[in-house]
């Protein structure tokens, strides 16, 4: 026999249970003798027919409370609020895999004990086959593909080669040194799995760094809203400096560019990055156009431009 307590009853039959009783309780020594009454005729338990009486009178505004509607309500924005928590969960835990191809599979099995791989594809997007799929190769490593296969043979050369030169040889030379060796290999293949791997080269000289963001200083605000796009020519110029290696050395290059004709409306090449070669180019920039009435301009957001002009 099924427990009271543990049947469901649709809202049409708690709206019949609750009008005898609200008809019929003068009829009683007692509202808990009409509720109990009731409550036997329709096989749920004289608590649950009260629960549902208040309820009743909570609707009709007799008494203090929260109606029904408030309640499905709230109801909906807690089962929003944990769903929102839950996909900002799983975002969060895969955003450290997302960046390394390789390990995707591996969050997503780490994971669905906790959420569950349904909810987990549905918030990335990804396909439940792909993860199967997926997980299925991690596996069975004979399942993946000639080319995965192919590259998980080639890693180790790799490795060996770059341990055996003291870990200073970059793509060019590692390449060179697996087609001596016999390994039938494209370069853009070796640079990629290098970087899988995490390995890198030694580059002579120093590193130069143009941009140099400083987060605490005043920006300008952006009024193209990233729209490089000028209606005419002369309405709207970009400028920025970059470097250049030359065989005598780095140089630095200032360039100011008409959006709408893509012409360089102005440059200065220096050896050092200082204020008077930006603002030659930019002096050549407006000789060369005549002063063309309405233009705007946009520049880079480094610490050191700011500065400059």
């Amino acid at each position: 026999m099924t427990d009271p307590r543990q049947r469901r009853f649709s809202p049409e039959v708690r709206q019949r249970a609750v009008r005898p009783v609200q008809q019929h309780q003068l009829d009683h020594a007692s509202q808990w003798a009409a509720i109990s009454s009731v409550a036997a005729k329709i096989g749920c338990t004289g608590e649950t027919l009260r629960g549902w009486l208040r309820q009743s009178e909570r609707d009709s505004g007799k008494r203090a409370g929260s109606t029904s509607d408030e309640r499905d309500r709230s109801k909906a924005l807690e089962r929003e609020n944990r769903e929102l928590s839950q996909a900002n969960e799983i975002l969060r835990k895969a955003g450290a895999y997302l960046l390394r191809r390789s390990s995707t599979a591996g969050s997503y099995r780490r994971s669905p004990g906790c959420h569950g791989v349904e909810p987990i594809c549905g918030v990335l997007p990804i396909a439940p086959s792909t993860y199967h799929v997926d997980a299925a190769r991690q596996v069975d490593p004979a399942r993946r593909p000639a080319r995965a296969r192919r590259d998980a043979a080639l890693m180790p050369f790799i490795e060996r080669v770059f341990d055996e030169n003291f870990s200073v040889y970059g793509v060019r030379k590692v390449w060179r040194r697996l087609l001596r060796e016999g390994h039938q290999v494209a370069r853009c293949t070796v640079a990629q799995l290098m970087k899988t791997l995490g390995l890198q080269g030694v580059i002579r000289g120093k590193p130069v760094q143009t941009t140099i963001s400083d987060r605490a200083a005043p920006s300008p605000l952006d009024h193209l809203n990233r729209q490089f796009m000028a209606p005419r020519p002369n309405a709207l110029w970009v400028s920025d400096f970059t470097y250049v290696s030359t065989g005598t050395g780095l140089v630095y290059v200032a360039f100011v560019i008409d959006t709408d004709t893509r012409r360089i409306a102005g440059w200065r090449v220096s050896r050092t990055a200082h204020t008077g070669f930006v603002l030659d180019a930019l002096e050549q920039a407006l000789y060369s156009l005549h002063r063309a009435p309405g233009r705007s301009g946009h520049r880079a957001l480094g610490r050191q431009r700011r500065r400059q002009l």
